[in-house]
């Protein structure tokens, strides 16, 4: 099963859904059946590289709410990351912009390491939403890239240049070309679109509905190969095959 998401690591419902994602493929057992894409998505591609308000106060800005009452809503996203076993601090992020964190995040899937881009991606989310970093800011990210064993210069490289700033432009480019406008948004073997941070009940039904559907394709697969091999080892029309 191939999942291709976008997300932003500054999204909270990016990092709520994805952990109950995870989880999910863990309790099903489908450990190694699962293929992850991860492709980039910036909630503001124009987002400053200082910070110039309080997360409350942008929510407040954003969805025209009184700051008492952004700061319930923070509250309550807060309390569903926690309710996932995640230490949430989202009233104290930092927002900054992303463009660096999803260059980094290319150059690590360059090198073709699954685990690698899992340890990236979990670390990211961390140092934004747990330990309340700045993610525009060149020193923060390198320590990131040294604690999970992304080469340091390689990756100072990257960030001193605009190295992978075309990839990152052609996720959101077809992410908007498909319509896609918020995140977190997965596509399950291409065929399947959720929008949205879906329960974990209800990812679990659907990683169980498409993994149930692709055991079906594979056994009606190899019937269909057997059955185009009814002629081995048999002679017809004056031809033996061995």
């Amino acid at each position: 099963m191939k999942i291709t998401y976008w997300s932003d690591f500054a999204c909270p419902y990016c990092y709520i859904g994805n952990t109950r994602l995870k989880k999910t493929i863990k309790d099903l057992g489908l450990e190694n059946e699962v293929e992850f894409d991860t492709r980039a998505f910036e909630l503001d591609q124009n987002a400053p590289k200082d910070v110039e308000s309080t997360t409350v106060e942008r929510f407040a800005v954003k969805y025209g709410l009184s700051l008492n009452d952004a700061e319930k809503e923070v509250s309550n996203i807060s309390r569903l990351g926690i309710e996932e076993g995640i230490d949430f601090k989202y009233s104290s992020t930092l927002y900054t912009n992303t463009r660096d964190a999803h260059r980094l995040m290319k150059f690590a899937q360059s090198k073709g390491d699954a685990n690698l881009v899992e340890k990236l991606g979990n670390s990211l989310f961390d140092a934004y939403f747990t330990k309340n970093l700045k993610l525009a800011d060149k020193d923060v990210l390198l320590n990131i890239c040294d604690e999970i064993g992304l080469n340091r210069e390689e990756s100072e490289e990257v960030l001193n240049t605009d190295l992978y700033n075309k990839e990152v432009e052609k996720d959101e480019e077809i992410a908007l070309m498909g319509g896609i406008h918020a995140v977190p948004f997965y596509l399950l073997d291409e065929k399947y679109s959720i929008p949205g941070a879906l329960s974990y009940e209800d990812f679990k039904k659907v990683l169980k509905q498409i993994s149930d559907e692709n055991k079906e394709n594979a056994i009606k697969e190899n019937e269909k190969k057997k059955d185009g091999n009814k002629d081995v080892d048999s002679c017809k029309d004056g031809v033996c095959r061995i």
